[in-house]
C-alpha cells in the first residue's frame, strides 16, 4: 500500500491537486474495494492495482479543477467513475451518479457507505428514463456514448447555462462534427494523466445561444 500511496500522491501532485491523507486513505480503500468486487462481478478489466490508480484513479481525478459548484452528474458510471474519487476530493459539492446495472450500483452505494460519504447518491436507472427532481449544473459521462448520444440522453437533465463534460480518449473528430448545433463546444481540454500513455480529452459543451447556432463548433483551446 505504500508504494500505491507514493504514486496516488506524486501523480495528484503532478496534476496540480492536494491530497489530504484522509482523502488518500479513501482513495485507496476505494481501490481495494474495486479490486475486491471485482473478483465476483465484472467492474473493470484492470486488476493490477498501479493501473487501477492511474487507469481510474487520476484518470477521474484529472476533470477535477473544470468542475464548479455543482451538483454534478455522473451518467452511466458503472462502478462510479468519476464520480465517486470526485466525491472524495471534492467533498463539498453533490454528486448523483446514475447507472442502470444493479450489480454496479450495489458496489458503489457499499464503497459510498464504507467510505462515508455524504455527498454522492446512486440512481438505479436508464438516463433516459429517469425523473431527476432537480436540475443538475454539470452532467459529466466517462466513455458512455457518442457526443451527440450523450447530449440527447442526458441534456434534458441539464440546468439553464449548464455544462455537459465529455471524458475522451483521442480528440473525437468524426463526434464533434455529428453534434446537434443545439449544442457549442466552449472548450476542449487536452488532460495529462500520470501513468496514463493513452491520449485523453474533455470537451465541455452548453446550450447553443440562437444568434450561434450556426456556428456549433468553434476552434477549441486546449488547457
Amino acid at each position: 500500500m505504500t508504494a500505491l500511496h507514493d504514486q496516488l500522491a506524486a501523480g495528484a501532485a503532478a496534476m496540480g491537486l492536494v491530497l489530504s491523507e484522509a482523502q488518500a486513505a479513501a482513495l485507496l480503500a476505494y481501490v481495494q474495494d474495486l479490486l475486491h468486487w471485482n473478483a465476483r462481478i465484472n467492474l473493470t478489466a484492470i486488476t493490477e492495482p498501479t493501473q487501477v490508480v492511474s487507469h481510474h484513479i487520476l484518470d477521474s481525478l484529472a476533470v477535477a479543477p473544470f468542475l464548479g459548484a455543482g451538483p454534478v452528474l455522473d451518467v452511466g458510471s458503472g462502478a462510479g467513475l468519476p464520480s465517486l474519487p470526485l466525491a472524495i476530493l471534492r467533498p463539498e459539492l453533490r454528486f448523483t451518479s446514475i447507472e442502470s446495472r444493479h450489480k454496479k450500483c450495489a458496489f458503489q452505494r457499499e464503497a459510498g457507505r464504507r467510505l462515508g460519504l455524504g455527498n454522492h447518491q446512486v440512481v438505479t436507472a436508464r438516463v433516459e428514463d429517469w425523473a431527476a427532481p432537480t436540475p443538475f449544473a454539470q452532467i459529466i459521462s466517462r466513455a458512455f456514448s457518442s457526443l451527440e448520444l450523450f447530449a440527447q440522453l442526458a441534456g434534458r437533465h441539464l440546468a439553464p447555462g449548464g455544462q455537459l463534460l465529455a471524458m475522451k480518449g483521442r480528440e473525437p473528430v468524426s463526434e464533434r462534427e455529428e453534434m446537434s448545433p443545439a449544442w457549442r463546444l466552449v472548450k476542449m481540454h487536452r488532460l495529462v494523466v500520470p501513468g496514463l500513455s493513452a491520449e485523453r480529452h474533455l470537451l465541455v459543451y452548453e446550450r447553443a445561444a440562437e444568434d450561434s447556432s450556426s456556428h456549433p463548433h468553434p476552434p477549441p483551446s486546449g488547457g
